[in-house]
This record gives structure tokens, C-alpha cells and sequence, in this order.
């Protein structure tokens, strides 16, 4: 499954050196991060009214239009998706309460 995050990581990475004329992900580099957050919270806005509405096959849509663009947010600030991944898999197998309460208050 991680495969698909791989390769569409490498694809934002190239993206940070293409022509904001014919790239929208290196147009949204070009805006910056306000531009991307702002774009988070529209598709995730997208995403609890596809889930609201009901329609699974919108969910997934927007779903992956979150997805996409919190990718873009890894890639602008150079976070590897490798270091998102790692941390779900160090989340895997506990309970959310259990994990909850094992994080640094401090961040």
C-alpha cells in the first residue's frame, strides 16, 4: 500500500523544480504554506461533508484530495512521508487511549 505514497512523494519532490505555469503542485510551492494549509482545510472540510452526506464513493475522493495535499505539506517542509509512515507503525497494535497517554505533553 505504501508503494502509491512512495511514488507519488518522489512525483511532489520533482515537482519543487517545475514551472508554476504548468504544475499545480509546483504552483502551490510557489504560494507557499499558507496557501497549502488553506488548501487542508478546504478538502478537509470537503471530506466531513462527503462523509455526512453519505456517498462512500465522495468520501474517497476527498479523501484522497486530503491525503494529496497533506503530502504536499510534508514535501514543502521536507518531511519525508517515510517519517509519517514509521509513526503509524510505531502507533500500530496500541490502543488510541494507551498511545494518548504515553505522548510528551510537550509535543
Amino acid at each position: 500500500m505504501s508503494d502509491v505514497l512512495a511514488e507519488l512523494n518522489d512525483v511532489l519532490r520533482a515537482r519543487k523544480n517545475a514551472d508554476p505555469e504548468t504544475s499545480y503542485v509546483a504552483r502551490l510551492y510557489q504560494k507557499g504554506l499558507d496557501t497549502i494549509l488553506k488548501k487542508i482545510g478546504e478538502e478537509a472540510t470537503e471530506t466531513v461533508v462527503a462523509a455526512k452526506g453519505g456517498d462512500a464513493r465522495q468520501v474517497v475522493r476527498e479523501t484522497a484530495d486530503l491525503w494529496f495535499h497533506s503530502m504536499v505539506l510534508l514535501s514543502h517542509l521536507d518531511i519525508p512521508v517515510a517519517e509519517v509512515l514509521a509513526e503509524l507503525g510505531r502507533r500500530a497494535g496500541k490502543s488510541g487511549l494507551e498511545e494518548k497517554a504515553g505522548r510528551d505533553p510537550r509535543g
